[in-house]
């Protein structure tokens, strides 16, 4: 029986994340080197894979040169085959692989795998509400916090949280590890499509930090900010952003 859309995406992430981690031990390859070359084979692999399996659908793929015929399909996965290349280079845990499907530009199937954890998270699987915390967890990024992210984590009195790829930070909220992810640094579709399909399906809120709905295969690829949440902490927090003040 062939595999379903969700099926194929936790097939595909997982396989991909083994051949990452397979790179990571081989000690042939190190920094920045071992990140180009992972980024490189994860993306032959996930797209030959994808050509066998789904040959009639478009693929938006951070690793290879966009074109326009994807704009056609109403079908699209869009993929980030390494998500977190310096946390991947640097031997951390906190990277992924993303393999996301657009229909009709509404991120409706994913699966993220973390390789360093040996977990992946799909849209096919039941997901339990995780409990509340005593304070609220923030993710930002480990190199670069947002103003904005420091700003609202401030106002909810929220511990920050850092952490590398933007996959492992919209998991950690999906798995009970922190609360909010709220990004305004800039990123591209294949950095929360799966990411933020996974996310609807275990509940939580998923949308630009305006309150716009997320878009996909649009023919602009960058998608800048993102917020992933529980569904009772979003309207505060779209609040907060929606007060702080121009830059």
């Amino acid at each position: 029986m062939a595999d379903t859309d969700a099926e194929l995406a936790r097939r595909i992430a997982e396989t991909a994340g083994a051949l990452l981690l397979t790179l990571q031990s081989s000690g042939l390859f190190r920094d920045k080197a071992l990140g180009k070359v992972g980024d490189r084979i994860a993306n032959d692999f996930i797209l030959e894979a994808l050509a066998i399996a789904r040959p009639a659908d478009g693929i938006l793929s951070e690793e290879r040169t966009d074109t326009d015929k994807r704009l056609d399909h109403h079908r699209v996965w869009i993929v980030d085959p390494l998500d977190g290349t310096r946390e991947f280079s640097e031997q951390r845990a906190d990277w992924a692989v993303h393999i996301g499907l657009a229909i009709d530009g509404v991120a409706a199937i994913g699966a993220v795998a973390l390789p360093g954890l040996g977990v992946t998270l799909s849209t096919d699987q039941k997901f339990d509400p995780a409990p509340e915390p005593a304070r609220l967890r923030m993710l930002v990024s480990r190199t670069r916090p947002a103003r904005e992210a420091l700003a609202v984590a401030k106002a909810l009195d929220a511990e920050l949280l850092p952490m590398g790829s933007a996959g492992a930070k919209a998991m950690a909220v999906v798995r009970g590890e922190a609360d909010i992810y709220l990004h305004t640094g800039g990123q591209y579709q294949w950095d929360s499509c799966a990411p933020s399909a996974v996310a609807r399906a275990a509940g939580l809120h998923t949308s630009r930090v305006d309150g716009s709905p997320l878009r996909y295969n649009d023919a602009e690829t960058y998608l800048p900010d993102l917020l992933i949440c529980r569904k009772d902490l979003a309207p505060r927090i779209l609040d907060l952003v929606a007060a702080l003040p121009p830059q």
